[in-house]
Order: structure tokens, then C-alpha cells, then sequence
């Protein structure tokens, strides 16, 4: 008799605290992530559907900084920081993101980037220190429309740079 086999998951820890965002992008994966790693692309790229970005500073590299305001389709500037914490190029990028060096609430993100054929399949895990933070971000912030929009941008953007060099 066969018997029947139920496989579970464990949930992580952190899954309480977590958005994680995916996306299929039809580019190499070198090519989107230098469209993640060098700020003459992600001012052209980053943020929501309406968002601009100026960039005060940008180094990447492990410790390096991203020091930048995002300006909202309303006129809303939002002060944004980034600290670089590990860099595996083409295949990972972990950082700290907040309103400042030395936001409390600043959050973990992981991002991966992965060959599928000729695509790249990016996944973005967030982590928040605390759930009510990550509640706040999806709620108040629209936070994971905005990761979709945001690597929508990025998959658009990446599209047109690609067409370009064919066009060489």
C-alpha cells in the first residue's frame, strides 16, 4: 500500500517581517545588474510608477553608501539611505536601507539575481526589524505595489538598453 507523503515547509523566522517581490526580466543577468549598480542607471529607473530620484552621493561597494531623495508624484522628497553590506556580482546584493545612517528602523533587503535562459529572474527579500514595521510599509507606504512597480521600471528600462546594443 502506497502510503501518501505530505511535505511541509518551514516557515522562517522572519516570515512575519518579510515582503518579498519577484520578477522575470527578459535581459542577461549582467546586464540588470549593472542596471542595479551604477547610479547612471538607477536614476533612470528607480522607485514607483511617478517617483523621480536625485542622488546626493552614490559608492558601490561593501560599506559604500547610496545617499538619495525620491520625489513623489505630489512634490513629497523622501530622504533615502542605503549602506551596501555584501556584493556578489552578477548574483547578489544585500543592504541596509532607511531615512538615514542612523534610522532604528532602517531595513534588511536581499536581492538575488538569477539566469533563467536568456532571462533574469530578481527576487527582493525585505526584511523589517519588526512586523508592525512591515505593516506600516505595506499599508501607509503601499510598499509592495511599490517593489512591483519598481522592478517593473527596471525590467522596462533594462528592455531598452538591450534593444539599443542589438542596435549597435
Amino acid at each position: 500500500m502506497a502510503e501518501a507523503r505530505q511535505e511541509t515547509r518551514a516557515e522562517p523566522a522572519t516570515a512575519d517581517r518579510e515582503i518579498v517581490i519577484s520578477r522575470l526580466i527578459d535581459a542577461p543577468r549582467e546586464l540588470v545588474f549593472e542596471a542595479f549598480t551604477e547610479v547612471r542607471h538607477l536614476s533612470r529607473w528607480w522607485g514607483p510608477d511617478g517617483f523621480t530620484t536625485t542622488t546626493r552621493s552614490f559608492e558601490f561597494r561593501v560599506g559604500g553608501e547610496w545617499d538619495f531623495v525620491m520625489h513623489g508624484p505630489d512634490g513629497t522628497d523622501y530622504s533615502e539611505w542605503i549602506t551596501w553590506t555584501e556584493i556578489v556580482a552578477p548574483e547578489r546584493i544585500a543592504l541596509l536601507h532607511g531615512e538615514s545612517r542612523d534610522d532604528p528602523n532602517a531595513f534588511e533587503s536581499v536581492l538575488t539575481f538569477a539566469p533563467e535562459g536568456a532571462a533574469t529572474r530578481i527576487v527582493m527579500r525585505t526584511v523589517f526589524p519588526t512586523r508592525q514595521l512591515r505593516d506600516q510599509a505595506v499599508e501607509k507606504y503601499r510598499a509592495i505595489e511599490g517593489g512591483e512597480q519598481t522592478l517593473s521600471n527596471l525590467a522596462a528600462y533594462v528592455a531598452e538598453i538591450a534593444h539599443n546594443k542589438e542596435g549597435l
